[in-house]
């Protein structure tokens, strides 16, 4: 689970990487807030700049690159001791919590609270990631609390 969860976060980084004008696409309209409903009385918020686009855009895909980096690292250390001692296992699960963190980080609060609610992202019906953002760190925090139970 956690190999997969690794996989997952390389993979969206990867993507987002080879493909950089689709999901800039997503990201310009959210911070543009230009696809909400009209007369919003929150587009203040809006962000104008496509560098500011490209600035937020590319700490997206940093932050998707490190989680996929440390749940296949969690996972690589949890591979090589699935058959030592139950202490040396927990210690290699250790980095779970941590690339669930900033997942969470990526997928909440980036698309859920900063997208979702400050630039109104669920106004819209075109550029409205906040449910595939819930499934994604929803999996995370379940394969999270999966791992760190006891033996």
């Amino acid at each position: 689970m956690v190999a997969s969860l690794g996989v997952f976060g390389l993979l969206v980084a990867v993507n987002n990487m080879t493909d950089y004008g689709s999901n800039y696409e997503f990201v310009r309209h959210v911070l543009s807030m230009d696809t909400t409903f009209p007369g919003n009385a929150l587009r203040w918020r809006a962000v104008s700049s496509p560098v500011l686009w490209h600035i937020f855009y590319m700490l997206i895909i940093a932050a998707e690159f490190l989680t996929g980096t440390l749940f296949s690292f969690a996972a690589l250390q949890m591979a090589r001791t699935v058959k030592a001692s139950a202490e040396e296992f927990r210690s290699a699960r250790a980095l779970v919590p941590v690339a669930t963190a900033l997942g969470f980080m990526i997928w909440f609060f980036g698309f859920s609270v900063v997208g979702g609610e400050w630039f109104a992202m669920w106004q819209s019906h075109i550029w409205n990631g906040q449910e595939a953002a819930f499934r994604f760190f929803m999996t995370m925090l379940g394969v999270c609390v999966f791992t760190q139970q006891g033996d």
